[in-house]
């Protein structure tokens, strides 16, 4: 089943994809709400002209670093050395999910930088509560897969990596994570060999399959659970994948660039790089 957030007539509604068209699932809430409540589908009628958003409102945003072939590419230029430790622990940072925006939404250039990068990732949402899982059962608590675009300001990222607590304002400006373009249940793909690829202007930039995934999915549910009750509604992200961004090419995006992310069974996520923002005051 694919799921999709759209927007119509009476706002924003949970619809299932089938094929292009889109058709409500008869529930009366948000998506979280709807994978809390086991995704109970009611009437289904047709939409007309609608407009996909981001197909939820994250609970929480973690993400992770599972792409070995990324760190080697991305940490040579950033001036850094994979830790070895980075082998044992599936690591993440927290992200805002009020920065979240959808398929064709513009991706804002904020004032502050000058390099803005893309970084194609496949994310995990969290289907059933659950606290100190298993990695061997862990794969029961995932509801779905959708594509994450994970915009950074490269030349941001520079100035606060070496102050050791993690990506700040290069990860967090309004509109600075990108979810789309619809949620594909867990039954309906397999995400351990999973084909990912970037195209910016029509040009493919990267691709990569989930099989290279140092980290798994499962391993990240065990993880971030570790006595800490996890929600339906959340998001862990891959990281991103091997040619997955524009600082492993020392490629950069311009205003007004087209990026899509494919991947099979789940769609294109398509967004348009925006002008960089003027300087307040």
């Amino acid at each position: 089943m694919r799921y999709v957030t759209y927007e119509a007539r009476r706002g924003q509604r949970v619809g299932i994809l089938d094929g292009t068209r889109v058709r409500d699932a008869g529930f009366d809430g948000d998506m979280v709400a709807f994978i809390a409540a086991g995704a109970p589908i009611g009437t289904l009628t047709d939409v007309e002209d609608a407009r996909l958003r981001a197909p939820l409102r994250p609970r929480s945003l973690r993400d992770f670093l599972s792409f070995e072939g990324h760190l080697k590419g991305a940490f040579s230029r950033l001036g850094k050395d994979i830790p070895r430790e980075w082998y044992e622990v599936p690591a993440y940072y927290k992200g805002m999910p009020d920065t979240v925006i959808g398929p064709d939404d513009v991706i804002p250039w904020p004032w502050y930088s000058e390099q803005l990068d893309h970084e194609l990732e496949l994310a995990a949402i969290i289907g059933r509560q659950g606290r100190n899982i298993a990695a061997e059962h862990a794969a029961a608590y995932i509801f779905g897969y959708t594509l994450w675009n994970d915009m950074s300001a490269r030349d941001v990222q520079r100035r606060e990596l070496p102050v050791g607590m993690g990506p700040c304002k290069a990860k967090d400006w309004d509109g600075s994570n990108v979810l789309g373009p619809c949620i594909v249940t867990a039954d309906e793909m397999n995400a351990a060999d999973l084909r990912l690829t970037v195209r910016v202007n029509g040009e493919q930039w990267g691709s990569d399959s989930t099989a290279h995934m140092h980290h798994t999915f499962p391993d990240m549910v065990a993880y971030a659970s570790r006595d800490q009750t996890l929600y339906p509604g959340e998001v862990l992200g891959s990281g991103t994948v091997a040619g997955g961004s524009g600082l492993e090419l020392d490629r950069w995006l311009q205003p007004g660039d087209l990026i899509e992310m494919e991947a099979d069974g789940i769609g294109v996520l398509r967004n348009r790089v925006g002008r960089r923002a003027p300087e307040p005051g």
